[in-house]
């Protein structure tokens, strides 16, 4: 019984632990970007802006993407190859960015 209780405890530890975890920091936007839609996990464009404006420290910051829409719009624009969102893609995930904060 003992044994089985120790047992239980480390696995209950292990997990508790593991969420402990800081966030993957990145020095720009685009590299958290690039990481969650064209070489990581494949996210779509709107789920990889929200992980990376939320969730990840940018060069430090966290949230990276700023206190509100408009302001969502701007950072994205400097720091997001237009290339990689469209422009109503970048406006509608502002929207729910700020929404979010």
């Amino acid at each position: 019984m003992l044994l089985r209780t120790l047992l239980l405890a480390t696995l209950v530890l292990g997990f508790v632990s593991c969420g402990d975890e800081e966030p993957e920091a990145f020095p720009t936007y685009q590299a958290c970007f690039d990481e969650f839609w064209d070489t990581g996990m494949g996210l779509p464009v709107r789920d990889t802006i929200l992980e990376c404006c939320l969730s990840h420290p940018i060069d430090g910051v966290t949230p990276a993407c700023g206190p509100t829409a408009p302001d969502c719009i701007n950072y994205l624009t400097a720091n997001l190859s237009q290339t990689s969102a469209s422009t109503v893609e970048v406006m509608e995930t502002c929207a729910i960015y700020a929404d979010q904060l």
